[in-house]
């Protein structure tokens, strides 16, 4: 058995300490040993997105992350995002947009909408279509996403006017 690296990391806003094999990948961390299951392991080399989550305010593809990087860091699930009503705007416009079917791909597109309505506000279509290309999306194509995306952008622009 390999050796056991001590892992102090606050989840969702909850620290937990615990022991994990060095090479534990960040995501199977959070699924397996913390029962968090909406980051998804899809192609488990960092293409398609469905394992990204939050860490230390930066998407990070959970699949290429190890568990040890994010010691005495924060780390932010789409459970924590939902829970705290962060993305709820997001979210909606998923649904009205019909932006999901199957759902696989859903979180990690939701945690790539939410950086980018944070950091980039002014985003253009194609600057939205641009900053998901790094997430698949197999069931919807990427026309109700970018629409869902471009709503969001423009309702919190005319919120803040």
């Amino acid at each position: 058995m390999a050796d056991l690296h001590p892992l102090h990391v606050t989840v969702n806003g909850q620290a937990h300490r615990c022991s994990i094999a060095p090479r534990t990948h960040l995501v199977d961390f959070l699924r397996e040993d913390l029962g968090l299951k909406g980051s998804h392991l899809g192609c488990e080399h960092g293409v398609c997105g469905a394992c990204t989550v939050e860490l230390n305010g930066q998407i990070v593809r959970g699949c290429l992350t190890l568990a040890v990087q994010a010691d005495g860091g924060s780390v932010q699930t789409i459970e924590g995002l939902s829970q705290s009503g962060v993305i709820r705007d997001l979210q909606q416009a998923f649904v009205a947009r019909n932006a999901l079917q199957c759902g696989f791909c859903t979180s990690g597109m939701l945690m790539a909408a939410k950086e980018l309505v944070e950091t980039r506000p002014d985003a253009t279509r194609a600057e939205v279509r641009e900053w998901i290309s790094g997430n698949y999306c197999r069931c919807t194509g990427y026309h109700a996403i970018v629409d869902a995306i471009c709503d969001v952008l423009r309702q919190r622009k005319e919120t803040q006017a």
